[in-house]
């Protein structure tokens, strides 16, 4: 039975989230999919980034992008009213957890002085691995609830799309989003498409659909009529009847984010096909426990900078 291991923000319980190092070290792990989120900036670049305001977690200012700049500290402005000049000053190489409960800061190693990467930039990083067997999820940061901070959905989207091309990964990639327009958009383009569902996100303004003519409460079939190839649900969503129905709508099941490999081996005999992971390194034991194909690590071809 093939199910993957998909690395969630690259391996954000051993590496910094959404960085080059930390997609490096999942490279050299061994997964089947990288994840990692991209937004866009305000002179229309693509970074790397899950939140669509500078998040005080994982970043930290350091100088201004040019002598006086109105806009700084950039800590906390959205990431669509800053360019990459301002955003690349950054430092997102050590996390700053709210309280000491964060589990990841006792598991995550440090990567001070790391910048935030434009998508061109970890294209560049997985072709230097030359890894032409990992699929690049790419999830696309839009809040139709916050029009204010988010991309028109259609530019980014076949912004992202043109990228993955100039790289020549659209055949290698998936557009992922919690925002259904975005796959809307992506179904004419890329072949595969997560539509991404949390408890939260099981409202009209992100599925685009009417709750009582188009949903009636089977989010399998409303995934599936939006022209998702995946299913990735939260993992407190994932049981039997979700995996029913499924089935029944044609789309494979990824569940995230599973951490434990207790919980990781239940979904699989629910018959997920990706578990989406912050620690690809645990899952690699468990697949080899269950005896079940584990991909290959990736070598750096030559020399890849943070």
């Amino acid at each position: 039975m093939q199910v993957e291991i998909h690395g969630h923000r690259g391996a954000r319980g051993l590496r910094p989230e959404n960085t080059l190092p930390g997609m490096a070290h999942t490279l050299g792990l061994g997964v089947h999919a990288i994840e990692f989120d991209v937004a866009l900036t305000a002179d229309r670049q693509l970074v790397l980034t899950h939140d669509l305001t500078v998040s005080a977690v994982t970043s930290a200012d350091t100088v201004p992008a040019t002598p006086g700049d109105p806009a700084f500290p950039y800590v906390g402005k959205p990431i669509g009213s800053l360019s990459l000049a301002q955003l690349r000053t950054l430092d997102v190489g050590v996390r700053h957890p709210k309280n000491k409960s964060d589990r990841f800061i006792r598991t995550q190693v440090q990567i001070p002085g790391t910048r935030m990467p434009t998508l061109g930039a970890v294209l560049g990083l997985v072709g230097a691995y030359g890894a032409d067997g990992v699929r690049l999820n790419v999830e696309l940061k839009s809040d139709p609830t916050r029009p204010e901070l988010s991309a028109d959905p259609r530019m980014l989207t076949e912004l992202v799309v043109a990228e993955l091309d100039r790289h020549d990964r659209l055949d290698r990639a998936a557009i992922l989003s919690f925002d259904w327009r975005v796959l809307r958009v992506a179904e004419d383009l890329v072949a595969t498409r997560y539509a991404l569902v949390e408890k939260a996100t099981l409202t009209p303004a992100w599925l685009g659909l009417d709750h009582e003519k188009d949903f009636g409460g089977d989010i399998a079939a409303a995934a599936a009529s939006i022209g998702a190839t995946t299913l990735s649900p939260d993992r407190v969503l994932v049981d039997e009847e979700l995996m029913a129905r499924a089935a029944k709508a044609g789309l494979t099941v990824a569940v995230w984010t599973v951490n434990e490999p207790e919980e990781a081996s239940r979904m699989i005999d629910l018959g997920v096909k990706g578990i989406v992971t912050d620690y690809p390194d645990r899952m690699r034991e468990l697949w080899a426990q269950r005896g079940l194909p584990l991909p290959e690590p990736a070598a750096a071809l030559r020399h890849a900078s943070a």
